[in-house]
């Protein structure tokens, strides 16, 4: 039965309306202070094709049309020269077919879909629960969260941030191994703000040396739901140059694992090449000793037709990867690297690449190809962005997924069940205004 999105999904505009107001507000009666705020209201829509041998069958196989809308106030006080506070707050509204769907599964197997299926961000495993849903039901979901709420001192021999912040390392420029809190992923064309974690980062500037940073994540236990060593990471990162080349050396103990990585960024002619490699050591209770992973990529700029291009080519491996991709499903290494967002594809060997063509100053376009190299199955991405006004942006794009029988993006067989696992095609187009 093909489920709609129902008339509260319009109702609640209202609510979102008083948020935002009271927001703005409070964000005017405290303009005393030296401070800066800013943020973006954005409109979302997709359509998509989930297959008809997917999970979705027991719903319906669409098309899916789906719409949301998402508020962020950014704000940020300054305190003299030696720090800053700053907030990310975020609202968003999400409903439509593939919600309807999802929820309608669930109720067929909880045990099956519930955690199966995705869903809004929560702060279930993090020190502070800063997100609530405001309402939820079969046609939509209506939830607020502090992304960002952090307090950065400044003394004169670096930094220090305690709180929800962001933080990224690494050089990867679609898959990036290095960077384990939070990653995008390699598919992800949306890259404004990563997800905000509750760690305690620092930065010390090493006079002609480089500079060190590093962090901690406190989590709680999934069971306990008390924050553990076990479940929590720290890590340290030094950063360095030799003439025109860098370099990153990390170390970190991350949940039960121990990791090691380094990192290179340089010059050949007039091309850019970064490179990353990490080595993580599992845990005793791992069926594998450790695993390698490692990311390579260049890019270039030219100018043909006196229009401005860029190009980047980038390979990835991954050493806990696997051809079987039923089997990785099921393994125990993979799966919680899957769920906590650490890891997003299944296989070993990837090339990925992309093309910008700037065909007006204001109206740029991409195209981003990922390809499994053992499939060969992958993803193309077509997007066009329209700069409509200084403040008003449009995205239309698409994800087209390609691949034969029992491949990654062609689709394989869940195991112990009928169903194929394939990422649906999709169209989408969102309009941002920015303040």
């Amino acid at each position: 039965m093909k489920m709609k999105a129902g008339n509260r999904i319009i109702n609640n505009q209202l609510s979102i309306t008083i948020v935002l107001l009271t927001l703005i507000t409070l964000n005017t009666a405290l303009a005393w202070s030296e401070s800066e705020w800013g943020g973006h209201v954005r409109a979302r829509g997709a359509v998509s094709w989930p297959d008809d041998e997917s999970v979705f069958q027991l719903a319906d196989t669409g098309p899916y049309y789906d719409s949301s809308g998402e508020f962020r106030l950014k704000t940020k006080a300054f305190f003299a020269d030696w720090g800053f506070f700053e907030t990310h707050y975020e609202a968003i509204l999400s409903g439509g077919d593939t919600w309807q769907s999802k929820k309608f599964l669930e109720r067929l197997s909880p045990d099956f879909f519930k955690n199966n299926l995705g869903g809004n961000p929560n702060d279930d495993l993090r020190l502070m629960d800063l997100t609530k849903t405001i309402d939820e039901d079969d046609d939509y979901i209506f939830y607020h969260r502090l992304d960002r709420l952090s307090l950065t001192l400044q003394p004169k021999w670096g930094t220090v941030c305690i709180g929800r912040q962001a933080l990224t390392w690494g050089n990867g420029m679609l898959f990036n191994p290095m960077d384990l809190f939070n990653p995008f992923s390699p598919t992800d064309i949306e890259r404004d703000y990563k997800i905000g974690d509750d760690m305690l980062t620092g930065q010390l500037s090493i006079k002609e040396t480089g500079e060190f940073q590093f962090l901690y994540v406190p989590r709680r236990d999934m069971l306990s739901h008390d924050v553990e060593w076990d479940s929590s990471s720290l890590a340290g990162k030094l950063h360095f140059a030799a003439g025109t080349t860098e370099f990153d050396v990390m170390v970190a103990r991350h949940y039960k694992d121990y990791i090691g990585g380094i990192g290179s960024t340089g010059y050949m002619g007039n091309a850019a090449w970064r490179m990353d490699a990490t080595w993580t050591f599992l845990n005793a209770e791992s069926g594998t000793d450790s695993f390698i992973s490692l990311v390579a990529n260049m890019d270039y700029s030219w100018v043909w037709w006196e229009k401005n291009f860029y190009g980047l080519i980038e390979f990835y491996y991954n050493g806990l990867g696997q051809d079987e991709y039923a089997e990785a499903m099921t393994d125990l290494d993979i799966l919680p690297r899957l769920a906590r967002g650490e890891m997003f594809t299944l296989g070993k060997t990837y090339l990925a690449g992309e093309i910008h063509l700037e065909l007006h100053p204001l109206f740029n376009t991409y195209l981003t190809l990922l390809t499994n190299l053992s499939d060969p199955s992958g993803v193309l991405q077509p997007r066009a962005v329209w700069d409509i006004t200084q403040d008003i942006q449009g995205i239309l794009g698409a994800n087209v997924y390609y691949g034969g029988k029992d491949t990654e993006f062609g689709g394989f067989r869940m195991p112990y069940t009928d169903f194929l696992e394939k990422p649906p095609n999709s169209v989408f187009l969102w309009l941002t205004w920015f303040f």
